[in-house]
């Protein structure tokens, strides 16, 4: 059996959609139930139990010998928040138990980590695994980046675990994330409300309005790379998943209106200076390593990503 945490979210439904799709039934879905929006990304597919997120290190306990692999995507992802007991409990300390049991237990593990690890990039993008001298800006990045830090010091280590550093992820499954959806999701319902996009300003005078910088990867590679590394199982250890190919946020807005065959009606607005300080200008993954792991495939490019997602899930409100 393979476990998938954070099953009902956005990036756990679309890979437990995937692993279906792949003939892989045999699933213990893993979340906070509580939530009928989010339960909805779960509807059509097919799984051996759900078990709730405060239940599940007891079932692993009494389980262990019937499960092959974990896929550890749970986490609180909302950057806005900033009590840090809040990520200490359900990032920190609930991954630090479930990495601990997957050593215990000897399960290979896949788990989330962040690319809001790097903060602003100022030591660059590459999965090095330097993380102790990063810097995140958010205490979700933080918390992301301790758990990286904890997991390389261990001695007990699960057989095989990969920490995918995810960049700008967008596409289905995403109604439930509120102010936290992506920017394609914000955009297309501007369009469709409103017939505009609102863009962040440039308070940097390195880059002109709307061409601030952003790896945005479609969810739909995101769990490829995923099921890639279940099987091949390289090197044991931090991985960047972007695209490696940083895009403007007038590109993804245009590409928005284009998929909705409108003519583009950009605006912009200026950056709240609460977050000025910690706005990131440019991000990009360093992808060469999960190249070097031997993943192949083509990244899905923004125009086609995003098409795919507007006429084939917002536009009809449907999920994967």
């Amino acid at each position: 059996m393979i476990v998938v945490t954070g099953a009902a979210g956005f990036i756990g439904s679309v890979l437990t959609g995937k692993l279906n799709e792949q003939g892989l039934k045999e699933l213990i879905v893993v979340d906070d139930f509580s939530t009928d929006a989010k339960n909805k990304n779960l509807a059509g597919k097919t799984f051996n139990q759900a078990v709730e997120r405060d239940e599940f290190f007891k079932w692993f306990d009494d389980n262990h010998g019937e499960v092959d692999f974990v896929l550890h995507i749970g986490a609180r992802t909302d950057t806005t928040e900033f009590n840090v007991e809040v990520f200490n409990v359900l990032n920190l300390n609930y991954s630090k138990q479930v990495w601990s049991r997957c050593s215990e237990y000897n399960i290979p593990l896949i788990y989330a980590s962040s690319a809001a690890t790097y903060g602003i990039g100022e030591f660059g993008y590459n999965d090095d695994q330097d993380v102790f001298k990063l810097k995140p800006l958010n205490p979700y990045g933080e918390s992301k980046n301790d758990f990286d830090k904890w997991a390389l010091t261990q001695d007990q280590q699960p057989p095989f675990w990969t920490g995918l550093k995810f960049f700008n992820v967008y596409g289905p499954n995403e109604y439930h994330k509120g102010r936290m959806a992506s920017v394609i999701f914000h955009a297309f319902y501007q369009i469709k409300d409103n017939g505009t996009v609102k863009l962040f300003r440039s308070h940097n005078p390195d880059y002109k309005d709307g061409e601030q910088l952003r790896d945005f990867i479609y969810v739909k590679d995101v769990v490829d790379v995923i099921l890639f590394l279940m099987n091949a199982k390289p090197e044991s250890g931090l991985y960047n998943l972007g695209t490696g190919n940083a895009r403007t946020f007038y590109d993804l807005a245009k590409s928005t209106f284009d998929a909705m065959n409108l003519k583009p009606d950009i605006q912009f607005i200026d950056t709240p200076e609460d977050i000025r300080d910690k706005y990131q200008y440019f991000t990009e993954a360093n992808m060469k390593k999960l190249r070097s792991a031997g993943y192949s495939k083509e990244f899905t490019g923004l125009e086609e990503g995003i098409g795919d997602y507007v006429r084939n899930y917002l536009s009809n409100n449907i999920y994967y």
